[in-house]
């Protein structure tokens, strides 16, 4: 089987990858791991290959709501390229899978040596904050089943499988929403034949059904990845 690949560092020049690469080191990225907590100094970044992590805005007197998703398309940790230390999300891993890890301290000479990484760095923090300007418009003007059909498909984009393992606790908490909303959103998407839900085990059965369910959002994500990551 092929080794899986971070888009980010596979699209810089040879040079620059290989000077990136020489500084990493290969980390698996273990279920429910934090990888960061908002407020608080990240000292590693992750470039991931396999799996995904999910990035989440603390709310006060609430478990939190998730605003961004990350696998092996971008990084976690592109605030370094603006000087900044401290992680301004909670992240944790939602897929297992692998990762590349640099220091803050290596990245950050990397990013001193080559213009072509941050270059590619500053592309990547523009689709961040487009991804968190359509997750607040999301959270707060689209039903659950569209969320629920959106999160569904990115998390299969990211774990590159038809089948994946989540609970409705994680996706009420994933949607800031309640269980209940949750359970009947996805009943109604296996009313309709998109997905099968069986012991916490969810299987995408009709991608382009899927696609139709889901809010604008979804496309507007990967028309944003495409056009500013070439």
């Amino acid at each position: 089987m092929a080794e899986e690949k971070n888009h980010l560092i596979e699209s810089l020049p040879r040079k620059d990858r290989l000077g990136l690469l020489s500084v990493c080191k290969r980390v698996e990225l273990g279920l429910a791991a934090v990888l960061s907590e908002p407020g608080m100094s990240m000292h590693h970044a992750y470039f991931p290959t396999e799996g995904f992590i999910s990035l989440v805005a603390r709310i006060e007197g609430s478990p939190g709501v998730e605003v961004g998703m990350i696998g092996s398309e971008g990084m976690l940790g592109a605030h370094f390229a603006l000087g900044v230390s401290l992680s301004p999300l909670h992240a944790v891993v939602q897929g297992p899978g692998l990762a590349w890890q640099v220091s803050a301290g290596a990245l950050q000479r990397e990013l001193r040596d080559s213009a072509a990484l941050r270059q590619e760095l500053g592309r990547y923090i523009y689709v961040l904050m487009e991804q968190l300007a359509h997750s607040a418009g999301c959270l707060r003007f689209h039903l659950i089943g569209p969320r629920l059909a959106r999160w569904l498909l990115m998390s299969q984009d990211r774990s590159r499988s038809d089948c994946f393992r989540v609970t409705h606790e994680f996706l009420a908490y994933m949607l800031g929403v309640r269980r209940v909303g949750v359970t009947t959103a996805a009943g109604a998407l296996q009313k309709e034949g998109l997905i099968a839900y069986r012991r916490g085990e969810v299987t995408i059965l009709d991608r382009s059904g899927l696609q139709a369910a889901a809010c604008g959002c979804y496309a507007a994500d990967r028309h944003t990845y495409t056009v500013s990551m070439p």
